[in-house]
C-alpha cells in the first residue's frame, strides 16, 4: 500500500510538472527554479511595505512615527528616559529626540558593525528579545525602527553617549557613510534624536497631520506618569506646540474623555496592582450617554481590537455589578442577570497592562493574545471594584440604577429589533419598499448608495447600473443617535429601513457576515444639510455599526458643485478652485455656470457619469485611524454639551471659511 501510495505521488507530481510546463509554454513564459525570487532585508520591506506597516496611506505614513517615538516610550517604561520631543520639520520629515540611554555604538560582536546601524539595518535585532535590556516594552519583533529606515528617502541618527555625539546618515536603509564622532557633550548628557523623511516613492501621501500626532503623544502622556512629551510643528508660522505630562496618569485620562459629558459620579474608581512582573491599571467612571467607551493598552499600545485584558475586564464587570446588585436586593431571585450591554453603557474606562512577553497579531499589534492576563485582570478588576463599592455605596446605587435603565431599554430595543431581523442576506421578501435593490447577489459585488431626498433617489434609480447598484433614498434627517438609545433609535423609520436593508442587525446582534452590500455610499447635497445628514450617518455607523468602517465597507460620494457648458462641452467640477482654473484657461465668453444646490437638480445621465459610475465617480473611504480621536469627535458635535461644540467651531472658522459648502 505504502508503495502504490509512492508511485500515485510520483504520478501527481509528474502530471502537475507537465502541466505547469505546458502553461509555461502556452502563455509564452519561462517557470522555474530562476523565476523564484527571494526578496532579503530592507528590499522585502520596500516591495511589500504594508506587510509591516499595515498600509501605505496616511495611517500607515503615520505608523513610522508611533514606530520611533515607541523606542522612546520603551525606554521611559525601563526608567531611563522622562523627556520626548517630536518636531514636524519644515521640509516634511520628522524628528523624535529622547533622553534615554542612547542606542549602543559599540561594535556587534557577530555582525561585526556598530550596534546603531545593525538596528537600522538589520530585521528582527534589537535589545528587547533579552529582558536584560527592556523588562517591558511594546517593540518585540525588532524591525519597527528598521522599517522606518528601509521606508524613508533618508534616517539620520544621532546617539549621545559617554560625553561624545556619534552621527550616521542612511538613504532608503542603507548607510550613506559610517557611523561617526562628530561632536561632544557632557557625560550625563544621554539619548536618541532620530530624522527621517517618508519615502515618496512608497507613500501615497507625505503630509503628517498634527492633529493625529498630538492625539497619540496626549494617550502616550496619560498612560506614563512622569514622562513629559512635546510636540512642535515648524510648517507653520509661527510653529504650533503642545506639551503632555498628566501627573493623575489614566485617571486624568477618563476625566479628559468625560469633560463633554454629564457624569453620573465624581468619584473615578482606579486599581493599580503588580503581580510578578505584569502591571495592570484600570480606571472607569460612568456618564449620562447610552455608548460604551473603553480603550485598551498593552505596554503603552492602543489595542484597538482589544484582546484579553479587555475579556478579563469585561467579564469582572458584568459579574461583580450583578453580584452587588443581588446582595442589595435590587435583582431579585427570579430576576434576570444584567447583561454585558447593560452594565457598559455609559462606560468610560481606560486599562492599561504592562507585561514582558506580549503577543500582539500581526506588527501593527492591534490585539493582545496572552491567555495568562485574563485572569488576571479579571481577578484584580472584581476585587477591586468590589471594595469600591462597599466603601462607595452611593455611587455604587448610581452605576446600578444605570444599569438597570439599560436593561429596560435593551427588552424595548429587542422587540424592535424584530422589525430588522432577516432570516438570511439572500432573502428579500422583507426588505424595505423604499429600497430599490439590485439584482446581484454576490455582496462583494454589490454596493448600496444612500441618497439624500426622494427626488435624487428619483434620478440614482433611473441613472443607476440596477445589476449591482442598490438605492435607498432617506426622507430628512435621521434621529442624532448620539443623545438616544437604542430602543428610540429602532423605532425610527429611517434607520430601522437602513439596518434591514444591510441586513447585518444591530448591537450585539451585528454579524458582519451578513452584509449584503461591500460599499455603502452616502450620497448627500454638497450644501451644509447635506453634510449636516453625512454626519448624522456616520455617527450611527460609528456608534452601532463600527465594524463596517473599521472593515472599509463605508464611502463618500463627491457630487460636482458646478456644471459649466463651454463650446457645447460639459465639465464638471467639484470645487471653487476648479471652477476659478478653467474660467482662467477658458475665458468667460460663451460659458454658462450652474451650481448645484442638489442632486435633484441633475438629470440620471448626468448622476451616473458624475457620481456613480465606477469609472469616473469620486468616492471617499471612511477609516478609522485613532479611536480615542473619533470619540472625542463625536461627543463634542453630536453629544448635549454646546459649549464644546461653539469652542471646536471658533478655533476652526479659518478651516471652514475654505470649504465649498
Amino acid at each position: 500500500m505504502l508503495k502504490r501510495e509512492g508511485t500515485l505521488r510520483r504520478f501527481f507530481v509528474k502530471q502537475a510538472h507537465n502541466d505547469l510546463e505546458r502553461t509555461a509554454k502556452t502563455n509564452g513564459q519561462a517557470y522555474g527554479a530562476e523565476q523564484i525570487q527571494v526578496l532579503e532585508g530592507m528590499e522585502a520591506v520596500r516591495r511589500r511595505p504594508s506587510m509591516y506597516i499595515g498600509s501605505t496611506d496616511a495611517r500607515g505614513l503615520h505608523h513610522l512615527v508611533w514606530e520611533v517615538v515607541d523606542n522612546s516610550i520603551d525606554e521611559a517604561l525601563a526608567g531611563f528616559c522622562d523627556d520626548i520631543r517630536v518636531t514636524i520639520n519644515s521640509n516634511g520629515s520628522v524628528t523624535v529626540k529622547d533622553n534615554g540611554r542612547g542606542i549602543p555604538v559599540d561594535i556587534h560582536p557577530k555582525q561585526h558593525r556598530p550596534a546603531v546601524e545593525v538596528v537600522l539595518t538589520t530585521l528582527h535585532a534589537g535589545g528587547k528579545f533579552d529582558t536584560g535590556g527592556y523588562r517591558v516594552s511594546g517593540g518585540l519583533h525588532g524591525v519597527g525602527v528598521t522599517v522606518v529606515n528601509a521606508l524613508s528617502e533618508y534616517l539620520e541618527v544621532e546617539v549621545r553617549l559617554g560625553g561624545k555625539i556619534y552621527y550616521q546618515k542612511y538613504q532608503r536603509g542603507k548607510p550613506v557613510k559610517d557611523l561617526a564622532i562628530v561632536g561632544e557633550t557632557s557625560e550625563d548628557d544621554t539619548g536618541t534624536t532620530i530624522t527621517f523623511l517618508p519615502d515618496r516613492r512608497i507613500f501615497e501621501t507625505t503630509e503628517f497631520s498634527f492633529e493625529t500626532i498630538a492625539h497619540r503623544l496626549r494617550e502616550l502622556a496619560f498612560l506614563s506618569k512622569g514622562i513629559r512629551i512635546s510636540l512642535r510643528d515648524e510648517r507653520s508660522t509661527p510653529p504650533k506646540e503642545a506639551v503632555f505630562e498628566f501627573g493623575g496618569g489614566i485617571v486624568s485620562f477618563v476625566q479628559h474623555l468625560n469633560r463633554n459629558k454629564d457624569v453620573i459620579h465624581d468619584e473615578i474608581f482606579y486599581v493599580h496592582k503588580e503581580v510578578g512582573e505584569t502591571t495592570v491599571e484600570v480606571a472607569l467612571q460612568y456618564n449620562d450617554s447610552y455608548v460604551d467607551n473603553t480603550f485598551c493598552f498593552a505596554n503603552l499600545i492602543n489595542t484597538t481590537e482589544g484582546g484579553t485584558h479587555l475579556s478579563g475586564f469585561r467579564s469582572a464587570l458584568t459579574r461583580t455589578i450583578n453580584d452587588y446588585a443581588r446582595k442589595l436586593g435590587i435583582l431579585k431571585e427570579g430576576d434576570e442577570n444584567l447583561s454585558g450591554d447593560d452594565v457598559r453603557e455609559g462606560l468610560t474606562c481606560v486599562i492599561s497592562v504592562k507585561l514582558v512577553n506580549p503577543q500582539f497579531e500581526g506588527q501593527t499589534k492591534t490585539k493582545l493574545g496572552n491567555s495568562e492576563i485574563r485572569g488576571l485582570v479579571e481577578s484584580i478588576v472584581s476585587e477591586g471594584l468590589a471594595e469600591f463599592f462597599e466603601q462607595s455605596p452611593q455611587t455604587a446605587r448610581k452605576i446600578i440604577d444605570k444599569c438597570l435603565m439599560a436593561a429596560r431599554a435593551r427588552e424595548a430595543a429587542r422587540k424592535a429589533k424584530e422589525l430588522t431581523r432577516r432570516k438570511s442576506p439572500l432573502e428579500v421578501s422583507t426588505l424595505p419598499g423604499k429600497l430599490a435593490d439590485c439584482s446581484e447577489r454576490d455582496p462583494d459585488l454589490c454596493e448600496l448608495y444612500i441618497v439624500e431626498g426622494d427626488s435624487a433617489g428619483g434620478s440614482a434609480k433611473q441613472g443607476r447600473d440596477r445589476r449591482f447598484q442598490a438605492i435607498m433614498p432617506l426622507r430628512g434627517k435621521i434621529l442624532n443617535v448620539e443623545k438616544a438609545r437604542l430602543d428610540k433609535i429602532l423605532n425610527n423609520e429611517e434607520i430601522r429601513a437602513m439596518i434591514t436593508a444591510l441586513g447585518t442587525g444591530v448591537g450585539e446582534d451585528f454579524d458582519i457576515s451578513k452584509l449584503r452590500y461591500s460599499k455603502i455610499i452616502a450620497m448627500t447635497d454638497a450644501d451644509v444639510d447635506g453634510a449636516h445628514i453625512r454626519t448624522l450617518l456616520l455617527t450611527f455607523f460609528y456608534r452601532y455599526m463600527r465594524p463596517l468602517i473599521e472593515n472599509g465597507n463605508i464611502y463618500i460620494a463627491q457630487p460636482p458643485l458646478f456644471h459649466v457648458k463651454h463650446n457645447k462641452k460639459d465639465h464638471y467640477l467639484y470645487s471653487e478652485k476648479e471652477l476659478e482654473d478653467l474660467l482662467k484657461r477658458v475665458g468667460s465668453d460663451g460659458v454658462s455656470v450652474q451650481r448645484y444646490k442638489g442632486l435633484g437638480e441633475m438629470n440620471a445621465e448626468q448622476l451616473w457619469e458624475t457620481t456613480m459610475n465606477p469609472k469616473t465617480r469620486t468616492i471617499l473611504q471612511v477609516t478609522l485611524e485613532d479611536a480615542v480621536a473619533a470619540e472625542e469627535i463625536f461627543t463634542t458635535l453630536m453629544g448635549d454639551k454646546v459649549e464644546p461644540r461653539r469652542q471646536f467651531i471658533e478655533e476652526h472658522a479659518a478651516e471652514v471659511q475654505d470649504l465649498d459648502i
